[in-house]
């Protein structure tokens, strides 16, 4: 049974994360039913919803997004979440959040970038756990089935990825890349980052430009692309000149792990649907990568939100060994990319 949130009629905007998980967040609430998220049956995860106020806009910014006043499920009350910081820089708008540890959620006790106008969550952490129960974890499977050497992560956001990585693989390097640097100064002081670049200053290496730029001498292992602006995959990602470029920034054997977005991802721009952005980002892969492509779709046909992966699809038990137990299920959830 799903939790379920009545709105007495009140306006509210949507903010639709990236991250397998529901979540929704209430000005009020009538009813609030136990709610159970389980990864028993290896069942995938749910898409989440964030819901809050929207920014208060001026005249030059984007045109308010329109109100939510239909019920939805798996609600969580204002009165839990906590804003720790909010700002806007040249690249975003930038929000921090604070689920409160007494939420019945699984995000409870986490904080929450959320970036752009619609609010798309870009990391999260905990203060207890290192799992996050979102598609970061997905990234996090990407070690064990790439040659040795360094990782790059396009759209490093405050670090999700990266602490993942590092401590699931002690052998790992990250160099991530991200676009503002405001963002890496929130993650430094609101999501552990600073921290974790003392514990680890020579397996991790943060890079302020374009990702689409991002190099290293000998070329990456493995790249990690999460990029989005303005609430949508940017464009750049839907032309197949990239994909080239980015295949040719791989070693022997190399593979690129991508958040495709889906149904879920809410662009500032309504035009910027997400399912067809996302489909139209799979068909500029397909093109460079051919039949060597693979898409692992988590939630439902409604609501759900895509990662594709490059090379041929690897031996799916070792793959699972090489994992920890909590990520096995996912290497069961790719399926062949067909265009």
């Amino acid at each position: 049974m799903s939790n379920k949130v009545i709105l007495d009629g009140l306006i509210s905007y949507q903010i639709r994360p990236l991250i397998p998980f529901p979540i929704q967040i209430a000005l009020h609430t009538h009813t609030l039913k136990p709610s159970h998220f389980s990864l028993k049956g290896r069942a995938p995860p749910k898409p989440i919803r964030l819901r809050l106020p929207p920014p208060k806009y001026d005249q030059t910014h984007q045109p308010r997004p329109r109100p939510q006043t239909n019920t939805q499920d798996d609600g969580i009350p204002i009165e839990d979440v906590k804003t720790i910081a909010k700002f806007k820089t040249k690249h975003n708008y930038i929000r921090v959040v604070e689920v409160s540890r007494r939420a019945d959620h699984p995000f409870a006790g986490s904080r929450l970038l959320l970036l752009d106008a619609p609010g798309n969550i870009h990391s999260i952490s905990f203060l207890f756990k290192l799992l996050t129960n979102t598609y970061f974890d997905v990234f996090a499977t990407l070690p064990p089935i790439i040659p040795p050497g360094p990782i790059g992560i396009l759209g490093f956001g405050a670090g999700s990825t990266a602490r993942l990585i590092l401590e699931l693989y002690p052998e790992s390097i990250v160099h991530g890349w991200e676009l503002d640097p405001s963002v890496v100064e929130v993650g430094r002081e609101f999501f552990g980052l600073g921290k974790l670049e003392k514990q680890y200053p020579e397996r991790l290496y943060i890079y302020i430009g374009n990702a689409l730029k991002a190099s290293i001498k000998n070329g990456f292992s493995g790249i990690l692309v999460d990029l989005f602006s303005k609430g949508s995959l940017i464009p750049e990602l839907q032309d197949p000149n990239t994909w080239q470029i980015l295949k040719k920034n791989l070693r022997k054997d190399g593979r690129i792990m991508v958040n495709v977005g889906g149904r879920c991802v809410e662009a500032e721009d309504s035009r910027r649907d997400g399912k067809v952005v996302m489909e139209e980002t799979l068909k500029a892969m397909h093109k460079v990568f051919g039949e060597k492509l693979h898409v692992l779709s988590l939630g439902n046909r409604k609501d759900d939100s895509s990662l594709a992966l490059t090379g041929e699809l690897p031996d799916l038990e070792a793959w699972k060994k090489a994992l920890p137990r909590s990520l096995q299920f996912y290497v069961d959830m790719w399926a062949p990319f067909h265009g």
